[in-house]
């Protein structure tokens, strides 16, 4: 297989987990109060959204790769 044909495959695949996962959530615990022995704390969860519009130009790239590594076969 060729470079641009493995990146294109790469690039389709991405682009496919962008539109099934829509974002990347992570969860961090934040310590609210901290007296002595007594602990207050909470989890907060975060969500970084992965753009629709980037998931259709990754689709689109991956796909245009792997037709110039089969044309140029």
């Amino acid at each position: 297989m060729k470079p641009a044909t493995i990146v294109g495959i790469l690039l389709i695949v991405l682009g496919i987990i962008g539109f099934a996962v829509g974002g990347i959530s992570f969860t961090h615990q934040k310590k609210d109060v901290d007296v002595g022995p007594v602990q207050l704390s909470h989890k907060e969860t975060n969500t970084i959204p992965i753009s629709p519009i980037l998931s259709t130009i990754s689709l689109i790239a991956g796909v245009g790769l792997v037709v110039v590594g089969v044309r140029n076969k």
